[in-house]
């Protein structure tokens, strides 16, 4: 072999390795970015999936409770008023209890006895039933409401309290120092958010007869995972 055909030989190798390597390297990217791409596809496929009630009016009114009751600044369980909740809510009180029917198959209403805010067995029982379903969710949300027969005042302590039994209980039964950081407060006492009585079809804590006055004798709890 003489030297101008080894050169040419030497040439060749020269070109054909890095072309090689190149290829090499442009199929392990190409792979790459298909496993990403499925990835992410399933990524957001999962969310979807989790989140399919969440519509962005709901998600708009979690963010504005879970800021008013304290779930995002770290002062948990502080409950919002009455006064606030139109604030909170900024819509009718129909419009408001619209928002939270794709809930039906998660949340619960836990019934009370006309200016009580004591649980019955059958109320706990259905509190613990509703913190197991957390399914990584990080806000479980208290609505709590009190019907219109009584003088208003006594109707706005009676949802207060009715809703920091729930708290109460919670913290009892289970004693993690954290849940009061994933709960929140949302108490409306008479004047917001009446519920009719088609939400008697929810689960309740109850099985007897249901009317809007006794519906309204109550606390709506669900964990919510929209993301917010």
């Amino acid at each position: 072999m003489n030297e101008t055909t080894q050169r040419f030989g030497l040439m060749g190798v020269c070109v054909v390795i890095p072309a090689i390597m190149v290829a090499a390297w442009s199929h392990a990217a190409q792979t790459r970015l298909k496993e990403t791409a499925s990835e992410a596809k399933d990524v957001a496929i999962a969310s979807v999936s989790d989140d399919s009630y969440c519509t962005p009016q709901l998600k708009t009114i979690i963010r504005r409770v879970a800021g008013a009751c304290g779930l995002i600044d770290g002062a948990g369980g502080r409950g919002c008023q009455p006064m606030e909740a139109k604030k909170v809510a900024a819509l009718s009180g129909d419009d408001f209890n619209a928002l939270f029917k794709p809930l039906s198959k998660r949340a619960h209403i836990i019934q009370f006895d006309a200016s009580k805010t004591e649980l019955d067995p059958d109320a706990a029982t259905a509190i613990e039933k509703a913190w197991s379903d957390q399914r990584g969710a990080s806000f479980f949300f208290v609505v709590s409401r009190a019907s219109t027969d009584g003088a208003s005042a006594l109707n706005e302590t009676l949802s207060r309290d009715r809703a920091k039994a729930v708290l109460d209980h919670l913290q009892s039964k289970f004693k993690d120092g954290d849940l009061k950081n994933q709960v929140g407060l949302l108490w409306l006492g008479e004047q917001y958010a009446q519920l009719g009585d088609e939400f008697c079809s929810w689960s309740r804590s109850r099985s007897t007869a249901c009317t809007d006055v006794e519906i309204n004798r109550s606390a709506f709890v669900a964990w919510i995972d929209c993301a917010i």
